[in-house]
């Protein structure tokens, strides 16, 4: 698919970060879009900024909770019934939030909603959304997953076991979707989205969506704290990696990685993965990916 021009993408998680700029980026080439997210204000937020730089397009948002399957065939249904069509062409399963890192200190609650949204809400869009990709005569699903879908780390002493679960189940899904997709509907492309730190609100958008009980008000302020920090810090901008994302799209590539420290750390896992966890290595691996995130 090189042209988006009188498409129409539907993009999860799409009121801030990768979410948004893609539906910037796309507007602004001439496709119709619609977004869904939990955040009503950011999405007219996202919605008013596309209305003044894109004309001639349409663009609906849609409150919907991704850990939800009922919300999504709502969500689904909205989107046929607002743009008037029996078909989109492409998919972009980009919401996401982090939590539940150790099975040993979080909570179950905080556990199964990070998967649940990060793998569910992919796995329940692919599905609500794969027949209207069907009936487009060009197609395209999109799923993010992470360095964390290959390297299921952030270090010696940060389990995060929830978030790479999740992530780790969103690439082994895409890459059978190849072969899957080849099979029964071979006009829809599918590819795998394994971003490094990329400037965005996951942080922020964890503490508002995510199930937290045992967040106190000053571990929730150091926790904004941190999460301005990692926005502001982050080596690619959530406009930038929108671009590599749809380069990549245009290009039929079922493996997109974005920023440099998600290659460098790709190809640390991939030369030495018997020892990617020991806990010397560890320290190596991240301190690597550091160093590829701020060269400077």
């Amino acid at each position: 698919m090189r042209d988006f021009s009188d498409k129409l993408a539907v993009i999860t998680g799409g009121a801030s970060g990768m979410g948004r700029q893609l539906a910037r980026q796309l507007a602004a080439e001439g496709c119709d879009v619609a977004i869904c997210d939990l955040s009503d204000d950011d999405m007219a937020d996202t919605v008013a900024e596309i209305r003044e730089e894109a004309t001639g397009i349409r663009i609906t948002s849609h409150h919907c909770d991704i850990g939800s399957e009922e919300a999504i065939l709502r969500f689904r249904d909205e989107v046929v019934e607002q743009h008037e069509t029996d078909h989109v062409n492409l998919v972009f399963n980009n919401a996401g939030i982090s939590g539940g890192g150790s099975l040993f200190e979080g909570t179950r609650e905080s556990w199964d909603r990070t998967f649940e949204i990060c793998w569910g809400g992919v796995y329940w869009c692919t599905r609500a959304f794969l027949p209207l990709l069907e009936a487009a005569d060009e197609g395209h699903l999109i799923n993010t997953s992470s360095v964390n879908g290959f390297w299921a780390s952030l270090g010696p002493d940060r389990p995060h076991t929830a978030y790479s679960a999740a992530k780790f189940a969103v690439k082994g899904f895409t890459e059978a979707l190849i072969i899957d997709l080849r099979n029964h509907t071979p006009h829809v492309g599918v590819s795998l989205v394994m971003p490094g730190h990329i400037g965005t609100g996951i942080v922020k958008s964890s503490l508002r969506h995510g199930n937290n009980p045992e967040v106190t008000e000053d571990i929730r302020w150091m926790m904004d704290t941190a999460a301005e920090e990692f926005e502001k810090n982050a080596p690619m901008t959530a406009a930038e990696a929108a671009t590599v994302i749809l380069d990549g799209v245009r290009e039929n590539r079922w493996r997109i990685l974005v920023g440099e420290d998600a290659k460098i750390l790709d190809q640390m896992v991939r030369a030495n993965p018997e020892d990617i966890y020991d806990e010397g290595r560890l320290g190596e691996i991240l301190e690597s990916f550091r160093d590829a995130a701020d060269p400077g």
